[in-house]
């Protein structure tokens, strides 16, 4: 267990670590030399730099105390203590490492600029760690008044970029706001995983059918839960199996279809899932050899009869 333990804290530092290499190499190759600038406090930062001769690494690090403090009384303790590990680490790279700059196209730097950065930001926050204060400003701020995270940093960056057409060019800030928006989609495809799953929630007279056809059909695993009564279209209902479950969004149009061949008036609720663990999801189910599958089936096959 100890073991375990340990192996799994050293593979999290070590995909921090590669987080850290991406976003300075972003930085160092891509968005410095050319002035482009990022979103939140690496943008701060890239922004004071343009205005004053100090060395980025300390910017980096200077700026991102107040929010480090901010972290402390609003993130565990565990995240903070990485988050610090982890800004250093990006701003030792950025002062001792030194990447050559890769193109001067201005197109290129903000694709691929926002592509390291968002790439490496994302690894970091999926092992526990931030890369950039300005989500935990975001968290602080919707524990205080109750603002969404998302809509803080976006608040946070117009008004960091409308800085920068004001200071720098409206060129560089229009740039500089498509380096943010592909770091920003980077960053939460890292984060939530390439596969895209979606949640699917079924009300059905017709359950026992639906069930057996989406075990079928489409061989995903399914949780069902006991509706003791409901009120709709049809007038009051009563004990009837609500059908929960997740699937790949490529078999979507499969399971619309699979249940429109059996209830056209079926209550069908769609949502977004981020991430799935175990089930029967990713190893579909084997119809053949599933002795309790085969049971249900016949059982429902006899009742219908």
């Amino acid at each position: 267990m100890e073991y375990k333990k340990t192996s799994d804290h050293f593979f999290e530092y070590f995909q921090v670590l590669i987080g850290i290499f991406l976003t300075s190499l972003g930085l160092k190759a891509f968005l410095l030399p050319n002035g482009f600038l990022d979103g939140g406090v690496t943008g701060i930062a890239l922004l004071v730099r343009t205005q004053v001769d100090i060395n980025m690494s300390y910017l980096l690090v200077i700026i991102s105390i107040p929010f480090l403090i901010l972290g402390y009384f609003t993130v565990s303790k565990r995240i903070v203590i990485k988050s610090v590990v982890s800004i250093l680490g990006v701003a030792l790279f950025i002062h001792f490492e030194n990447f050559q700059t890769i193109t001067n196209d201005k197109l290129l730097i903000s694709i691929f600029g926002g592509l390291l950065v968002g790439s490496g930001i994302g690894i970091a926050i999926r092992n526990g760690s931030v890369l950039d204060g300005s989500e935990i400003l975001g968290v602080f701020i919707n524990d205080k008044f109750g603002i969404s995270i998302g809509r803080v940093i976006l608040i946070f960056n117009i008004i960091l970029f409308s800085i920068t057409a004001f200071v720098i060019s409206v060129e560089i800030a229009l740039y500089s706001i498509l380096t943010y928006i592909i770091a920003a989609k980077v960053t939460d495809t890292v984060i939530e995983g390439f596969e895209d799953f979606i949640g699917i929630t079924i009300v059905s007279k017709k359950y026992d059918l639906i069930k057996i056809a989406i075990l079928e059909e489409l061989g995903v695993g399914l949780t069902v839960y006991k509706g003791s009564s409901g009120f709709g279209s049809k007038g009051h209902t009563e004990d009837f199996d609500i059908i929960h479950t997740i699937i790949n969004r490529i078999d979507i149009k499969k399971m619309y279809s699979t249940i429109n061949d059996i209830d056209k008036e079926a209550f069908i609720v769609e949502f977004d899932v981020n991430n799935v663990k175990g089930g029967v999801l990713r190893h579909y189910l084997n119809k053949k050899k599933n002795a309790k599958f085969l049971e249900l089936k016949s059982s429902v096959i006899n009742e219908e009869k």
